[in-house]
């Protein structure tokens, strides 16, 4: 068998294997961890009806690690009756975010401008975070649909931070320092992320500081908050075809050693 024909084999199979797992439903994660009790704790001790901005600071690149953390952090607080009002900091985000905000709504039968409303995109994201500390439909005259926003049920008595109870920051990089930096410290209003898996220990200074409310990560951190809300979802789904695919690799490992050494042997 030629090189080539091995690498198109080890790749069919790694295709075959994700397909599979990705196809039950199963998870493999027992254990809940402190950041992930403490993510969902937070949220879930938020007054019902409470205005949340959930703002969507990622890439389309990051979306498989980062869409099932969104799904679990918008079912959580749609099931408790929370008003959201959805933005982005980086363009990529808009388009996923309101798709996201719009599937998410429909399970809970949620109407759009009484329940929800997405604002979309404002580029110079510092500048963004700083005037809707000043005023929210200022920043904003209309709506990622095109409607005045001053005209939107949800937002008639939400001006600015003072009249929201918390944003998420659901991001891939470092934006949520800023959602800290000036929403936080300027405004004082309480921030708390869900974040890729690579970006948990660059936030662990600003949860030690008290900076940043709580945070949950990667799609184990997506897997875990699913089971404590009592639902399944594509967290578990990943985690589990994740695992399937490093334990294939390590697989491959093993027998491309013992093929090297046999032949090693026989030269």
């Amino acid at each position: 068998m030629s090189s080539r024909q091995s690498r198109h084999l080890a790749f069919a199979g790694l295709f075959i294997v994700v397909t599979v797992t990705m196809l039950l439903n199963i998870s493999i994660v027992a254990t809940v961890s402190n950041e992930t009790k403490q993510m969902f704790d937070y949220l879930d001790s938020l007054p019902e009806s409470s205005v949340i901005i959930v703002s969507f600071d990622h890439e389309a690149s990051s979306l498989p690690e980062m869409k099932p953390l969104g799904l679990v952090i918008l079912r959580h607080l749609f099931e408790k009756d929370h008003k959201l009002i959805g933005v982005a900091l980086l363009a990529e985000g808009t388009g996923v975010g309101y798709r996201l905000m719009q599937e998410t709504a429909k399970e809970y039968n949620k109407e759009y401008g009484r329940d929800y409303v997405f604002l979309g995109f404002k580029p110079q994201f510092i500048a963004a975070i700083l005037s809707m500390g000043e005023s929210i439909d200022g920043t904003f005259p209309e709506d990622y649909l095109g409607n005045a926003t001053s005209e939107i049920e949800l937002l008639s008595d939400v001006h600015n931070y003072d009249d929201v109870a918390a944003v998420v920051s659901l991001a891939d990089g470092s934006l949520t320092t800023h959602w800290i930096e000036y929403g936080n410290e300027k405004y004082g209003v309480q921030i708390s992320a869900a974040v890729a898996a690579s970006m948990l220990t660059t936030y662990d200074p600003y949860i030690s500081s008290g900076q940043l409310k709580a945070m949950v990560g990667g799609l184990r951190g997506a897997a875990e908050y699913e089971n404590l809300l009592g639902i399944g979802g594509s967290g578990a789904r990943s985690m589990l075809a994740q695992s399937s695919a490093h334990l294939y690799i390590i697989l491959l490992i093993i027998i491309g050693n013992v093929i090297y050494f046999r032949s090693r042997k026989k030269g």
